[in-house]
Formats: structure tokens, sequence, C-alpha cells
């Protein structure tokens, strides 16, 4: 499992992120090496955090930064009904412009590719919404971690 370096906030087990990259304030951090060795785009769990380890400064993150293990995340999403049955692999349906929607952050899930296909791992059964504006026939399900980009 990847060892790398987040915010004291996130270093918990079971609390999952995307991670976006280097931000302006890294370019002359002396970690750098330790913290920017994750794949961008990806989500990510905290498995563990490492016993001992010492708060390190850090310009992105106000309260420091922590050294943790962590491991490609499961996610949940909406996926085209048809076809979707554990093991099966399937693309998400599409960016969609209705954000007030109940079920957009599982149409539309952070570090997720509509291009890409992922694995069911479990089907969880109908989304939170009573009806989609766009008219599609979706059901809720558990991703698998996505490969290697």
């Amino acid at each position: 499992m990847p060892l790398t370096l987040v915010g004291t906030r996130l270093a918990e087990p079971g609390n999952s992120f995307v991670y976006r990259g280097e931000a302006p304030a890294c370019a002359d951090c002396p970690y750098r090496k330790q913290c920017l060795n994750l794949e961008v785009g990806v989500r990510y769990t905290v498995t563990d955090v490492r016993d001992g380890g010492q708060v390190l400064e850090c310009g992105v993150h106000d309260e420091g930064v922590l050294a943790v293990e962590v491991e490609r995340a499961t996610f949940e999403a909406n996926v085209p009904s048809k076809g979707a049955f554990s093991g099966s692999k399937v693309s998400l349906a599409g960016p969609c412009p209705h954000t007030d929607c109940p079920s957009h952050h599982l149409c539309e899930p952070m570090g997720v590719d509509f291009d890409r296909e992922y694995r069911i791992e479990e089907t969880l059964g109908d989304p939170p919404h009573d009806y989609c504006a766009l008219d599609r026939d979706l059901e809720r399900v558990e991703l698998a971690p996505s490969d290697s980009r």
C-alpha cells in the first residue's frame, strides 16, 4: 500500500479523498516526494496512520500533514440499470446538469472518468431520487477501484 502525507483532518482510517495533485504551495516543500506520489484523479481511502508520526508543516493544510497508508477506494455511483449486476463492467451514464438532484453526487462521483469501465462489486438498489430529469433508468451500485491509468 502506498505511503503518503495527508492533512491531519483527513488522517483517519476510513476517510476517502480524490488526489488532485500538486498545488502552487507545494513548489518549494521539502516533503514533496513523500506527498506527491499518488495518481491524480484517483479516489483513495486511508487505511492506516503511521504510529508515532509527527505532524509536519504544510503550505496547503493549515494544521499540517501526517504519514498514512492508502489504497484505491471503492465508491458508490448510479449506473445504467441494463446489465448492472455484481461482477459486470459498466460505464457511468454521463454528465448531468441537475446539481440539485439528490442523486447528482452518485451520477457524477468525484474522481470518476465517464469514458472508463468499472467493475460492479455490489448492487445497492434504487438511487435516492424519485425520478431522473434526464429519463435515465439507473441502479445504485458499489464500484471497484479503477485500475492504474
